[in-house]
């Protein structure tokens, strides 16, 4: 019996089937397509045509899943929360509900749905962390607080990391970078993530491709004055129209603006590539000191270039770049500082799959076995 994950991001799907062969949980076969939705099945038709077999369940990676602290089954109640944070999450909630509607009618009831959330990893946030400062009635009545996203993609570099480094108790003191298209930075003491650059929604923290990162809360209210903007116009500058793109006015595509002369590209990836920076420089504070800088999502596995730019200047801090090391690491597990260098930096083949397979494997109980 197999499990069938579906992780819809804010601009790919990705698909992999896992069973347990040999008492290890092995993934069988993985699928990515960008810009699938629920609304073109093809990508998924294609997986289960190419490997046929029974699916015992299908995990969901949910980014915002309110205050629920744990994977669970989904239901009625669940959906139904799941659509509540939507606004808060506009680009990730609602493919996740096309892609469970769709995999109810083609699986049937027989087959149970998982929904694992990006938000339980930082559900024990501490306070100081989770809170905003305004009033405590305002925050309680509305459930204002940093709830953190990107779950997945950080329990993963974490997960790998403690494997990789066993003599360090639940992987020590880690940094851990996804940067993609949505992009976040987390801080990890022995397994709790204490701190993270995503906030309510998953615009708060790093510049990204088409979302600005943080933000002078004034310079909202002067838009809506000024500019006319209402909160539709605001949600849709702020969602498709700002970080990378905005600034170069070109793409929201790290490749391309790094093959760019018009300085505006120049300036956007300048831009984040010292936001990133800024906050590693914080997370070392938060800390007090790191073992690991972990670099994973598409631009933090495969760019040398902005991994340099990022941790330029950091020597002094504990961190120094093996350039030799940064400029062949493309796509796969790999240290990435100097021997001399007192935090560990490396690249991580972030596997969120994995990471959901397991969640819905202990929680179901199903112990997939490989089929006769």
């Amino acid at each position: 019996m197999r499990l069938l994950i579906v992780n819809a991001g804010s601009s790919s799907l990705r698909l992999a089937l896992y069973e347990r062969r040999g008492g290890a949980l092995a993934c069988l076969r993985q699928a990515h397509r960008e810009g699938a939705g629920p609304e073109d099945p093809a990508p998924l038709e294609k997986l289960l045509e190419d490997f046929p077999g029974a699916i015992a369940a299908v995990a969901h990676r949910v980014v915002h899943g309110g205050r629920r602290r744990r994977s669970c089954r989904i239901d009625a109640e669940v959906e139904r929360e799941i659509g509540e944070f939507a606004p808060l999450a506009p680009l990730h909630n609602l493919a996740a509900l096309g892609w469970i509607a769709y995999c109810r009618r083609r699986f049937g009831a027989g087959v149970e749905q998982i929904a694992v959330f990006d938000t339980a990893f930082y559900a024990d946030l501490p306070p100081e962390a989770a809170a905003y400062p305004l009033p405590h009635a305002l925050s309680r009545e509305y459930g204002l607080r940093r709830y953190g996203f990107h779950g997945s993609a950080h329990a993963a570099m974490w997960r790998r990391w403690c494997a990789l480094r066993p003599e360090l108790p639940s992987g020590g003191r880690v940094i851990s970078l996804q940067l993609g298209a949505g992009c976040s930075v987390t801080a990890t003491a022995q397994g709790r993530a204490i701190d993270t650059s995503m906030g309510f929604t998953p615009l708060e923290g790093l510049m990204m491709a088409t979302r600005p990162g943080d933000l002078d809360p004034g310079l909202l209210i002067h838009l809506q004055r000024h500019a006319g903007l209402d909160p539709a116009g605001l949600e849709e500058l702020l969602t498709h129209r700002s970080g990378l793109l905005g600034v170069s006015g070109l793409s929201g595509d790290m490749r391309e603006l790094l093959d760019s002369p018009d300085p505006h590209a120049g300036l956007a990836v300048a831009m984040f590539c010292y936001r990133a920076r800024k906050y590693i420089g914080a997370y070392l504070a938060a800390l007090g000191g790191a073992d690991a800088v972990l670099f994973g999502g598409g631009i933090g596995e495969h760019s040398p270039a902005v991994r340099a730019r990022i941790l330029d200047g950091l020597d002094d801090l504990g961190l120094r770049l093996d350039l030799a090391r940064n400029a062949s690491a493309h796509g796969a597990d790999a240290r990435i500082s100097a021997e001399t260098s007192r935090i560990e930096a490396r690249v991580m083949a972030v596997d969120e799959g994995r990471v959901l397979a397991e969640e819905a494997e202990s929680l179901l109980n199903i112990g997939l076995r490989a089929e006769d």
